[in-house]
């Protein structure tokens, strides 16, 4: 079975700005290796951090959301899912990978999300963890 990933928004910030671990694991997607999963609340998010932190313009913002949709499945969430108390961003995370029947959740995320380490059988892992398991 292929393993189906939701990208935090951190791993997808860092993966389109250097070709370390995170870009790695997006990649796996992209070539099909993994099936790889979003919602419009974590492209929401995204778009507003390249924007702000990697200063983008509005085109080639628009240009890396719409590359990233050709090969991410998109499911909608009701962001109904209260599970991160210390920081609700995070839920819509782990409802995306609820929704879409993920297997994995791939974070940078050492202080929120990886300590949790599994919900509902959707694996938390880090990008290099990540990608050495499916390359």
């Amino acid at each position: 079975m292929k393993p189906i990933a939701v990208y935090d928004t951190n791993i997808l910030l860092s993966g389109l700005g250097w070709k370390g671990a995170p870009y790695r694991c997006i990649e796996l997607a992209r070539q099909g290796k993994v099936e790889g999963l979003t919602c419009s609340e974590i492209l929401n998010e995204l778009m507003e951090k390249l924007a702000t932190k990697l200063k983008f313009s509005q085109p080639q913002v628009t240009d890396t959301v719409a590359d990233l949709l050709s090969f991410l499945r998109l499911v909608q969430i009701a962001n109904t899912l209260k599970i991160v108390e210390t920081d609700a961003d995070d839920d819509k995370i782990i409802e995306c990978a609820v929704v879409g029947s993920a297997t994995h959740i791939v974070t940078g995320d050492c202080r929120h999300l990886l300590p949790l380490k599994s919900y509902q059988g959707i694996l938390f892992v880090a990008a290099a963890d990540f990608f050495a398991q499916f390359q």
